[in-house]
């Protein structure tokens, strides 16, 4: 990803394997590539809308992990409803993987607050890279390297058309994408300051910026996905021309622009829930036993459900929740999740998935369990603080246990 302010082969500019960025993944559809994020679920990728223009046929996406290098072709490709390509907006689509993601992956989980700018963000993917100095490197020719620097969310989308008016071409819908500029420490490349008053120079040699390949790469804010990289443009107003060359090529004085996750998370959990295969949807339906399986990842699920009565229709339901050890073991036996679960409105039940970890090794069956705690909006009754449920992975590839 990324032009950066040094040169890529630098290793702080560096996504690589085995240092927590195995989830982000490079995305082929024919001759075309961008980035996505593989999602808490273990068979999801988030990414873009517009990687898709020429059709989803041949979706492919490949993992560089501790494990080595694997390509899994996608099942299911769906676009974000009301996706609107000339305007940018609701730029988002999920890639479902024909079969699980390796289990060296990381997993995961989406940024939920609207507290995005201001902060720090890590942007990680696949891109073209160059420096900030020069923009892209048009002439690299080498193997796609993943790639990572900071940058800090400035503004909204929209509050940039707001100072710009016409002299920006597209209309981002108000609270749907966050903006960062790519400073080098001088005002004169400082767009955001130059273009709407919002001053900063930058965070001096992690600063970058996307770049082309980087589209659908994650924006990280503690190790959460809180944006998904969309575009670059070049922007002057009548008193500021920015743009280090003035050319729209990743450089310095340019902005980019994420979809902002949180904006449309319940979109994402809901489409996820709706492709697990068998879910419970009552009670009665929970299977309290799963089989180990010998190879990839299957799941057990929890069910999560609220049987009291919304004060008010438009409340979402949140808990926080976290596996546990018992005799299995987490990233052995099945794969260690926490996260926030919520309930939107119309929404009175979910499941929670988790992966159990395949494998043809004999050995006794074994149980983990799952804490849900934390709740708002609702409770778990008088004096209870902590709902616990247990599951047992049962061993299916023969053998002895006294």
């Amino acid at each position: 990803m990324v032009t950066t302010v040094t040169s890529y082969t630098d290793e702080r500019n560096r996504a690589g394997i085995g240092a927590g960025f195995d989830g982000v993944v490079r995305i082929t559809i024919g001759g075309n590539y961008g980035t996505g994020v593989l999602l808490y679920d273990g068979h999801a990728v988030l990414t873009s809308a517009h990687l898709f223009a020429n059709g989803t046929v041949g979706t492919s996406v490949s993992f560089e992990t501790t494990a080595g290098n694997q390509s899994i072709a996608a099942s299911t490709v769906v676009l974000c409803p009301s996706y609107e390509a000339t305007q940018d907006n609701n730029d988002l689509a999920l890639v479902w993987l024909l079969a699980s993601a390796p289990v060296t992956a990381e997993r995961y989980d989406l940024y939920r607050s609207s507290d995005e700018i201001g902060q720090t963000l890590t942007m990680v993917g696949y891109g073209q890279p160059g420096t900030g100095a020069t923009g892209v490197l048009t002439n690299y020719s080498g193997d796609s390297v993943r790639l990572k620097a900071s940058n800090q969310f400035d503004a909204d989308a929209a509050t940039l058309k707001s100072w710009l008016g016409s002299g920006m071409a597209w209309t981002p819908t108000p609270g749907t994408q966050l903006i960062a500029d790519f400073d080098n420490g001088s005002t004169a490349q400082d767009a955001l300051g130059r273009l709407m008053s919002l001053p900063g120079t930058g965070l001096g040699q992690n600063e970058g910026l996307i770049s082309p390949g980087d589209s659908g790469g994650p924006a990280f804010i503690n190790g959460q996905v809180a944006g998904i990289a969309s575009y670059c443009a070049s922007l002057v107003s009548a008193s500021a021309t920015p743009d280090i060359d003035a050319l729209s090529n990743s450089s310095f004085g340019e902005i980019a622009a994420w979809q902002r996750v949180s904006y449309y998370q319940q979109w994402i959990d809901q489409s996820l829930r709706a492709q697990y295969p068998n879910a419970p949807t009552q009670a009665e339906q929970v299977q309290k036993t799963v089989s180990e399986g010998n190879s990839g990842t299957s799941y057990a699920y929890f069910l999560l459900q609220f049987t009291g009565v919304r004060s008010d229709p438009n409340l979402l339901l949140r808990v926080d929740y976290a596996t546990r050890d018992g005799s299995a073991t987490a990233g052995q036996d099945y794969l260690g999740v926490h996260g926030v679960l919520v309930l939107y409105p119309n929404e009175n039940q979910a499941a929670i998935a988790v992966e159990i970890i395949g494998d043809v090794t004999p050995e006794p069956n074994e149980t983990f369990y799952l804490d849900v705690t934390n709740p708002v909006g609702g409770g778990f009754g008088p004096g209870v603080v902590t709902l616990t449920a247990m599951r047992t992975i049962v061993n299916d590839d023969g053998g002895l246990w006294g």
